[in-house]
C-alpha cells in the first residue's frame, strides 16, 4: 500500500535559533489566517486547545548532542484526525534539519487513510528558511536556469547527497517563455513544493543542457523527473528518469499534475529519515499545569497521556510495517533491474572496446609508417590490456607520471566481483588518461585539471568521459571525520610532510552508483611529481552507503 502522508525533509540555511523563530512565526500565521482562523493566542496563554476538537502541542529539548523543537497540530474531524507535525533538529556541527509531516489518522485502523495534499505551510516555510537538499536550493516555485547555470545544475543532478528528485521542465519551440512558465509549468509543479527541486530551462540553457546530457535530455515542452544518483555517462541510466510529454501536460493538465506528483510523494514518504531526525523521541502531550490538582485527577491525566503514547506508537508501528514490506518488494525489483542494467552497461563497454580496436587498426593502415607509429603509440592494443586487477596493479609502475600508493589487498578484492572484467577495462582506460594528462602537465601543455583536460584534450591523447570525473567530494563527506579519513591516502614526504593527503577527486568506474568502484587520485603536484592514485576499490562510505 502506498504511504499517503505528505513529508518534507530539508536542511535550513539558517542556524537553529533563527530556523525555530521562522518556523514558529509561519506556523502561527498559517493557523490564524483563513480558512483555519484558529485561536493562536490560547496556545500562547498555555492552553493547547485552540479550537473545538483542535489541539496544538509543542515540546523541545537541548543536550550535549544537539537540540530539537517540535510542533504538533491535531484536527479531529468525522472519520479521523488530521495531524500536522513540524520538527527542527540540529545535531553536532551539522545543519539544522526541518521535517514537515501531514497525515490522516482514521478512527478505524482498518480504514485506508485519506491521501494528504501539499500544505500551504510547506510553501511558506520554504520561503523563509533558505531550504537546501545536498548542494541544491529547494524552492516552492521553479527556478529559471540560464546557460551559465547549467554546469551547477548538472553537479546537483550528480550530487550523491541529494535525497529529492529534480524536476526539469523545457519550453516548446515558438512558445513565449514567460507565458509557458506562468500558465503551464507553475500549476503543474505546484503540488511538488517541498518534495522536489524545481527547474525550468531557458531556451539557451536547454541547448547546453542537452549537449552535456546526451542520455538524459529533455526538450520540446517535456518535463523530466531525475531521481537521485544520476550517472550522465551511462546510457542505460537514462531509463530510470521519467519524461512527461508536452501533449499530456497541455491536453490533460489535472491528470499530468497528479501523475508527476506521485513519484516524489512516494519517495519522500518512504525514504529513510536522516539519523538525527529518526532519533527524536515520541511526543508527549502536555499535562495539566495545576500543581494543586487532586491526586486522582493527576493520575487520570497521566493515564490518558500514556494511553495516547501507546496509540501513537501502535500507529507508527503499523505504518513502519507497511513501509518495510513495500520497501522489501521494491528492493527486490531494484536489485533485479540493477543487475540487468549493469550487464547491459558491461556489454556496451565491450562493444566500445571492439570499435576502438577496429579504429586503431584502420588508423594504422591508412597513415604512413612514421605517422602511424606515432599515432598508434597513444593507444594500447586491446590484446595487451590487463585482464584482472592483479595484472593491472602490476603494470601501473610502467605508466610514466603515475604512482599507486593505495592498498593492493582492497583493489584485488574487486577481482572476485561479478562485473570485474568490465571494471578492469574501465579502470585501465582511466589510468591511461591520467598518464597522458600527467605527461601534458609536466610539459606545460595541460593548463587545467583532469576533468577539463578530458573535455578538451588534443587529438591522439587518451581520455575518458568528463562526466565520469568528480573534482571533489561533497561538503557533507568532507565534514564527516570518519568519511574524510577513508579518503586520506599515503603520499611521499616531499608531497606532504605528514605523508598523507585527502583525495576528494575521483573517477566513477562502471555504471551504477554505490555498487560501482571508485578511483581516487591527487594531482596537486602532477607538474613536478606526477599523479598519485591513492585508492582503487569499492565505493567508500557516504550518506547513501
Amino acid at each position: 500500500m502506498d504511504n499517503r502522508r505528505y513529508r518534507m525533509v530539508v536542511a535550513s540555511g539558517l542556524d537553529y535559533v533563527n530556523t525555530g523563530a521562522k518556523v514558529d512565526g509561519q506556523l502561527r500565521l498559517w493557523l490564524k489566517e483563513p480558512p483555519k482562523a484558529y485561536d493562536v493566542a490560547a496556545f500562547a496563554e498555555g492552553r493547547n486547545e485552540i479550537a473545538r476538537g483542535v489541539t496544538l502541542d509543542h515540546d523541545s529539548a537541548t543536550g550535549t548532542s544537539g537540540a530539537y523543537g517540535r510542533w504538533r497540530l491535531r484536527e479531529t474531524l468525522p472519520g479521523g484526525t488530521w495531524q500536522t507535525t513540524v520538527l527542527i533538529r540540529q545535531e553536532g556541527g551539522g545543519p539544522t534539519r526541518v521535517q514537515l509531516d501531514v497525515e490522516h489518522l482514521p478512527d478505524d485502523p482498518e480504514v485506508v487513510p485519506v491521501p494528504a495534499k501539499t500544505p500551504r505551510l510547506a510553501r511558506s516555510l520554504l520561503g523563509v528558511i533558505r531550504a537546501r537538499d545536498g548542494i541544491a536550493d529547494v524552492t516552492a516555485q521553479p527556478q529559471v536556469v540560464e546557460a551559465e547555470d547549467v554546469d551547477a545544475v548538472i553537479d546537483e543532478l550528480c550530487d550523491e547527497t541529494r535525497r529529492m528528485p529534480i524536476v526539469v521542465a523545457s519550453t516548446p519551440y515558438g512558445v513565449d517563455f514567460d507565458t509557458w512558465l506562468e500558465d503551464t509549468v507553475d500549476p503543474l509543479v505546484r503540488p511538488l513544493a517541498g518534495l522536489a527541486i524545481l527547474y525550468l530551462l531557458s531556451p539557451e540553457a536547454e541547448l547546453r543542457f542537452n549537449r552535456a546530457l546526451e542520455y538524459h535530455q529533455v526538450y520540446g515542452g517535456g518535463v523530466r523527473t531525475y531521481l537521485p544518483w544520476v550517472d550522465p555517462a551511462w546510457p542505460a541510466d537514462g531509463q530510470r528518469h521519467r519524461v512527461m510529454s508536452r501533449r499530456l501536460i497541455t491536453e490533460r493538465p489535472s491528470q499530468a499534475r497528479r501523475i508527476i506528483a506521485q513519484l516524489p510523494q512516494r519517495l519522500a514518504a518512504r525514504a529513510p529519515l536522516p539519523a538525527e531526525l529518526d532519533s527524536v523521541p515520541v511526543m508527549r502531550t502536555r499535562t495539566l499545569g495545576d500543581s494543586a490538582a487532586p491526586e486522582l485527577e493527576r493520575l487520570r491525566v497521566e493515564n490518558e497521556v500514556l494511553h495516547e503514547i501507546l496509540e501513537e506508537a501502535g500507529r507508527e508501528q503499523r505504518v513502519r510495517a507497511d513501509e518495510i514490506r513495500d520497501l522489501k518488494h521494491e528492493l527486490r525489483k531494484a536489485e533485479d533491474n540493477e543487475t540487468l542494467l549493469i550487464a547491459e552497461y558491461d556489454e556496451q563497454y565491450r562493444e566500445l572496446h571492439t570499435a576502438r580496436a577496429r579504429l586503431q587498426v584502420l588508423r594504422k593502415q591508412m597513415v604512413d609508417l612514421g605517422a602511424g607509429a606515432a599515432a598508434y603509440a597513444y593507444f594500447s592494443a586491446p590484446d595487451d590490456e590487463p585482464q584482472s586487477f592483479e595484472e593491472l596493479l602490476g603494470r601501473i609502475a610502467d605508466l610514466p607520471g603515475l604512482h599507486f600508493t593505495g592498498s593492493r589487498k582492497v583493489t584485488l578484492e574487486l577481482d572476485a566481483q561479478a562485473h570485474g572484467s568490465s571494471w578492469v577495462r574501465m579502470t585501465w582506460d582511466a589510468l591511461l588518461a591520467l598518464r597522458d594528462f600527467a605527461e601534458a602537465a609536466a610539459s606545460g601543455r595541460a593548463g587545467r585539471d583532469f576533468k577539463q583536460w578530458c573535455a578538451d584534450a588534443p587529438g591522439g591523447a587518451r581520455t575518458i568521459s568528463p562526466r565520469k570525473i568528480v573534482r571533489d567530494e561533497s561538503k557533507s563527506v568532507k565534514a564527516n571525520s570518519s568519511w574524510r579519513r577513508q579518503r586520506t591516502f599515503p603520499v611521499p614526504e616531499h608531497i606532504d610532510s605528514i605523508r598523507k593527503v585527502f583525495m576528494g577527486a575521483h573517477v566513477r568506474v562502471g555504471g551504477g552508483n554505490t555498487i560501482a568502484p571508485r578511483l581516487h587520485y591527487f594531482d596537486g603536484a602532477c607538474v613536478e611529481h606526477g599523479i598519485y592514485v591513492g585508492y582503487i576499490g569499492p565505493h567508500l562510505s557516504n550518506t547513501l552507503t
